[in-house]
């Protein structure tokens, strides 16, 4: 049905009356991190129309399509300046209309005036939810985890932002400590700091319950986090998103230096001499990555899980080639090709910071050997290091014996360079 598009074509869903095949598709082929548009393909003829999901001059990428009743509306998520927010747009003029902003918002269903979805957040799981289709009255009609919740060492969340590379306005969260109050911030306690760096490159950590990387499980470990939305992530419109290609290690590295010091500035009760850092996949490489360059003096720690050492190998190592060809434009003989332009293995010998190394033997994104290559250079120089090795998980730890145990081992990780 749509074999002249190279894209990606995805989530097809009829219209009510049979008439309509609504999907959607990217433009760009070989770019995961693309946009999705909305096509409109009439069943009879085959013609498309194309509707491009514009909110507030940022161009977002809806999922989850839901007609209403009449076919004249659909209802979709978006990622939208942090959370993942419910829109309304109108097919015969495609504008959109905002229904629920804050969240993780997904699995919409199309009830009698209201819409029901589920939500997570930086303080809940998914919950289910209502709210009208003009975005009136939000109620929550489940709590599968409060009894839980209330049990739990849980800090309050925070969104800011701050001037980043381009002076370009950038997002981020801070997770307050557990034990935090106005009383004892005034009266000079403060907290060690967890800087946590997502992957993807092109993904965010926003307001949402991660099982795998959740700012509150180092909250519960005595901590304070702080998550930037880097020049590369998701949800700030399609040119936030392409500006990390050919720029993986200085946009969002100035981003990610100017997000801490935002942050030391704002919240005086973080301790800055008690920061450690912790990512995983394009989080890891930025550890590494990081770690070679002057801004890793701020670190008393880090963790890199499945992170990129070498540029250059891990090209010939993944099972994704599509991926580096884009990122840096091209293979690693290609002329003009980036592979070598932000490469940790190149700075290695300024490497001074604890780190605690992992990963999974079933990793084909990046592969093993990226670790121990990492561990090794750490021991090579003297450096306090450990090795975490799952033999039977992938590029996540899935598994909920090994989820606790990387959890333990972080944990304690970081908070033996913090005491």
């Amino acid at each position: 049905l749509t074999q002249e598009n190279e894209a990606w074509d995805t989530e097809p869903v009829f219209a009510p009356d049979g008439k309509t095949l609504c999907y959607l598709a990217m433009d760009r082929p070989g770019f995961e991190a693309d946009r999705f548009h909305i096509e409109l393909m009439d069943w009879a003829t085959g013609t498309s129309k194309r509707i491009d999901f514009i909110y507030e001059d940022l161009k977002l990428s809806p999922h989850g399509l839901k007609f209403s009743g009449n076919g004249r509306t659909i209802y979709a998520t978006a990622g939208y300046l942090g959370q993942r927010s419910i829109f309304k747009i109108y097919v015969k003029s495609g504008q959109a209309t905002l229904v629920q902003k804050m969240g993780r918002n997904s699995s919409l269903n199309l009830l009698k005036g209201k819409l029901l979805f589920g939500q997570q957040s930086l303080e809940s799981p998914t919950e289910l939810f209502t709210i009208s289709t003009s975005g009136k009255g939000l109620t929550q009609i489940t709590d599968f985890n409060g009894e839980m919740l209330a049990s739990a060492l849980m800090g309050e969340p925070e969104q800011f932002t701050f001037s980043g590379w381009n002076d370009e306005t950038v997002y981020a969260y801070v997770v307050k400590p557990y034990d935090w109050t106005e009383e004892k911030a005034a009266a000079g306690h403060q907290w060690p700091v967890a800087f946590l760096v997502h992957g993807g490159p092109q993904g965010s950590f926003g307001n949402d319950f991660h099982y795998r990387w959740n700012p509150q499980a180092y909250v519960g470990a005595g901590f304070t986090t702080v998550a930037v939305d880097f020049h590369g992530s998701t949800g700030y419109g399609q040119e936030f998103t392409d500006s990390i290609s050919g720029h993986w290690g200085d946009r969002p590295l100035e981003d990610l230096e100017k997000g801490l010091a935002a942050a030391l500035e704002m919240y005086r009760w973080m301790d800055g001499d008690r920061v450690v850092a912790a990512g995983a996949s394009y989080g890891g490489y930025m550890i590494n990555w990081m770690h070679g360059q002057p801004f890793s003096r701020n670190f008393k720690a880090f963790v890199n899980h499945d992170g990129n050492l070498d540029e250059r190998m891990a090209y010939f190592d993944t099972e994704e080639l599509w991926f580096p060809e884009w990122e840096h434009g091209g293979t690693p003989w290609s002329e003009g090709s980036g592979y070598g332009t932000f490469n940790p293995a190149d700075h290695v010998q300024n490497w001074h910071v604890p780190t605690l190394v992992v990963h999974g033997a079933l990793d084909y994104r990046v592969v093993d050997t990226q670790g121990m290559s990492t561990f090794t250079a750490l021991r090579r120089q003297g450096v306090p290091a450990r090795f975490l090795y799952f033999p039977d998980e992938n590029h996540w730890v899935l598994k909920p014996q090994n989820s606790i145990q990387w959890h333990e081992e972080v944990m304690g990780w970081l908070t033996r360079w913090t005491q």
